[in-house]
């Protein structure tokens, strides 16, 4: 990451979070409410080939002992309505202005994988992960809804898992390669600029 990158960073998450704090306590307080703790999900995702960090987010679906891999149509029936909405909006992703400040990821970068996918397919991470993680990207704004709409005909964890592997992860790759040769601080600005306009998008 260059230091032009991360003084970006930085100074972004930190107005957003200043501004934004208001939201997330509210979102808090509703989830609290609503759905009851945790509040938070807390997983393992890569930053490098290597090297993972706990990624931070609102929780979005009910707890389970059996919540690993990708989230697909067999997840379905732990979200309530307000969890769809934080999905939907990506309010969810309010707290990785944590991650972002602590340089764990950045704002613009390939979305952060779990372990099993990196050590699954190291050749391929191996060439993505040279870029920072981010919360948003090209990837997450190009192929985001139709991953979903994959991922939510499924009916089974290992649907899920096959089809993500399959149809997902090297396709994203592609688009998280173009956005390695391409990355600049205009670039990034301007995917940040349409990642916070899509909330209003119908």
């Amino acid at each position: 990451m260059t230091p032009q990158k991360r003084l970006m960073d930085i100074v972004i998450s930190a107005t957003l979070a200043a501004v934004l704090w208001p939201v997330l306590l509210l979102l808090i307080i509703i989830l609290a409410l609503s759905e009851g703790r945790p509040i938070f999900y807390i997983s393992e995702r890569m930053k490098t080939p290597t090297q993972g960090f706990s990624l931070i987010k609102l929780r979005t679906m009910r707890p389970s002992s059996e919540n690993t891999g990708v989230t697909g149509g067999d997840k379905s029936a732990r979200m309530s309505r307000i969890h769809q909405i934080l999905r939907k909006t990506r309010a969810d992703e309010l707290p990785q202005l944590y991650n972002v400040l602590r340089g764990d990821i950045s704002l613009v970068g390939p979305r952060p994988p779990l372990r099993i996918y990196v050590e699954a397919f190291p050749a391929l991470y191996a060439q993505v992960l040279q870029s920072r993680p981010g919360v948003t990207g090209l990837a997450s704004l190009v192929y985001h809804a139709h991953e979903e709409t994959l991922l939510a005909r499924c009916k089974d964890a290992a649907e899920t898992d096959a089809v993500y592997r399959r149809a997902c992860v090297p396709r994203k790759a592609r688009l998280d390669l173009i956005y390695q040769a391409h990355q600049s601080v205009c670039l990034d600005l301007a995917l940040i600029w349409k990642t916070a306009k899509k909330p209003f998008q119908r």
